[in-house]
């Protein structure tokens, strides 16, 4: 096994602080809910989180990720704090500081991990940039506009074949590259050993005794699905409160130090600022995962958890899906998933109910207990975490409770409460953009991000807040009724298995509701066993038993649905895929309803068009 030592399972009641609130009733309607736990002592920086620990037990292993022959390749909290040092002087050497950042290109990785380490030891913020807008992307004109807007002092890839057509696309002129292999032929770059390589000096010493809670530490871009990318600043204080407030809500954080594999990528927030700043804060460590929830890196995901046994498991609902695909097929897979594991978290997007009872009833059979699930709730400008679930729930939707330092305002918003946020948690503002700073806030210095939120228990809000969508989804029919997108498209999806990976709900003003499909390759293709194994999406979604499958499963849902707002009249298999370029998904895999509209309106007028077309399904009657 390639995970040290033995571990113990946390007991279920010693994970959670006891569930609290206080609940202010707002003039006007609305109400303001805060945590009663306090904070207490919040660190100055990451880098310091970093210092303690290798000064605590440096031989601890810190990140591991396997090496090119397949073994793991390991780096202690004393190295990993040799090497921040190193790299800090490197920066500084160079000129670097506020104004002139570190950009990322590449996935997750130790050296990745190192020079974003390095540069937040001395000051010098990072900006990873998702390597959909470096690899994925046919025109790399969001990578163009992040770099502009960024301006860095360095860019840095792994591996300079891999990210050469990016590295091109930049044309970067007098700004230093940084790879650790394989530069482009014709590039000057220098070489990552010679940055890990500096010798510090006192300089490092005082940089870093100078890094505040307001300093700079990262810039992390939202998906750009309603425009252009918006860099979110993020400061040291926001990171490391975030982490204090987990640890008051779990408490067991405290009790052995966590072990995950992970692999959401660090340009987002839930990966970059959540899971690894909790490895960090808490002595633990974190098993870089090379594997992702798409067919074909899904199966080094499951290799890898073949080997590691995880204290926390964190994912987003797609990723849940697949790998609860490999663990109900393979009972030593399971048990070894299940073995250590003291609690499972999703955020990302909303997670349909049929997974949660999947994974709930594979870990009674599997270690004879429930696994504890609970979920977060945040976004890039909260650093995430906003609300927290810190007692027992048993069913997907409850997002918790504010997290302790966190203050939640709920505003009412015709049928919807929206949710506002403060804490110091809290962006100060977007780089470089005053104009959607200021949009952003109330005049009380809440964060309004646009999602809705209902409590779980008018009358005891201490069981929780209950995720309302987003607010700008939401549309009327055109008889004026409400139809609330997020839970809809949560209990379709659900529904519709398997043909159906994620959708789009339609029929704003329109008389009925219907459903842009993005299909399930492995899905359809377990529909259609006379086509070759490797039938592309374009001819299985012409197959009469896609079409069937999807009309009885539509059938199905419209049998235990309400009223209008709940039918689907109609849908449209898609043979494209979401668009990176476009907007319609981020890397992490969350599909943004807006963005797909817009982009695909022609494809909205076929599926309401009368008659409907030959291409269009209709539930099964």
């Amino acid at each position: 096994m390639a995970q040290e030592g033995a571990l113990r399972q946390m007991p279920r009641a010693n994970l959670f602080a006891e569930p609290a609130v206080i609940a202010e009733p707002l003039a006007g309607g609305g109400l303001l809910l805060r945590s009663p736990y306090a904070l207490g002592e919040i660190p100055r920086s990451i880098g310091r989180l970093l210092d303690a620990w290798a000064r605590r037990d440096p031989d601890r292993v810190f990140l591991a990720q396997r090496g090119a022959a397949g073994d793991w390749r390991r780096v202690t909290y004393g190295e990993a704090l040799a090497a921040a040092r190193a790299i800090g002087q490197s920066l500084l050497d160079r000129g670097l500081g506020p104004e002139r950042p570190v950009m990322i290109l590449s996935d997750n990785g130790i050296e990745h991990a190192l020079l974003a380490l390095g540069a937040m030891h001395v000051g010098v913020p990072v900006a990873p940039v998702s390597t959909a807008y470096s690899r994925l992307s046919q025109d790399f004109a969001k990578l163009r506009f992040v770099h502009d807007l960024v301006a860095p002092g360095l860019v840095f890839a792994d591996d300079g074949a891999r990210y050469a057509a990016a590295i091109a696309a930049l044309r970067l002129g007098d700004t230093e590259l940084a790879l650790v292999a394989n530069p482009p032929q014709g590039v000057p770059a220098t070489e990552f050993a010679a940055l890990a390589g500096t010798r510090p000096t006192a300089d490092v010493d005082r940089a870093f005794a100078a890094v505040g809670p307001d300093t700079i530490a990262k810039i992390l871009f939202t998906s750009g699905s309603t425009g252009e990318p918006k860099g979110v600043i993020n400061t040291q204080r926001m990171l490391t409160s975030n982490q204090e407030s987990y640890v008051r809500a779990w408490p067991f954080l405290d009790a052995r130090p966590p072990v995950i594999l992970d692999w959401l990528p660090w340009n987002h927030t839930f990966g970059g600022n959540s899971d690894f700043n909790m490895i960090l804060r808490n002595g633990g460590t974190l098993y870089i995962d090379d594997g992702r929830p798409v067919p074909g890196l899904i199966e080094k995901s499951i290799a890898n958890l073949r080997e590691v046994a995880p204290t926390l498991y964190l994912n987003v609902p797609r990723g849940f899906a697949m790998v609860l695909d490999y663990l109900e097929r393979d009972p030593a897979l399971a048990h070894n998933f299940f073995r250590e594991l003291d609690l499972v978290l999703y955020a990302g997007a909303a997670l349909p109910q049929s997974l949660w009872a999947r994974l709930e009833a594979l870990s009674l059979k599997t270690v004879g207990h429930k696994v504890a699930m609970v979920a977060a709730w945040g976004t890039t400008e909260t650093a995430p975490l906003a609300t927290l679930v810190h007692y027992p729930i048993e069913r997907a939707g409850n997002i918790g409770l504010p997290a302790p330092g966190c203050e939640i305002k709920l505003v009412p918003d015709g049928d919807k409460l929206e949710m506002r946020v403060r804490g110091p948690n809290i962006m100060p503002g977007y780089w470089k953009r005053p104009d959607l700073t200021a949009a952003a806030f109330d005049a009380e210095g809440f964060y309004r991000p646009g999602d809705a939120a209902r409590l779980e228990d008018p009358d005891d809000p201490r069981r929780g807040i209950v995720f309302d969508g987003r607010i700008g989804e939401n549309f009327k029919l055109s008889s004026g009724t409400w139809v609330g997108v997020g839970a809809l498209r949560v209990a379709l999806i659900a529904a519709c298995a398997p043909v159906v990976e994620d959708a789009v709900v339609t029929g704003h003003d329109r008389d009925e509701i219907g459903l842009l499909v993005f299909p399930s390759l492995a899905g359809c293709r377990g529909l259609c066993p006379h086509l070759p194994p490797d039938a592309p999406l374009a001819a299985l979604v012409k197959e009469p038993a896609v079409a069937t499958a999807l009309a009885a499963a539509l059938a199905r849902h419209n049998a235990g649905a309400g009223g209008s707002s709940q039918r689907v009249a109609r849908a449209l298999l898609l043979d494209q895929p979401p668009s990176i370029d476009k907007g319609e998904i981020t890397d992490k895999g969350y599909i943004n309803q807006r963005a797909v509209l817009t982009n695909r309106a022609a494809l909205v007028e076929r599926l309401h068009a009368e008659p409907a077309g030959p291409e269009v399904v209709t539930p099964a009657r």
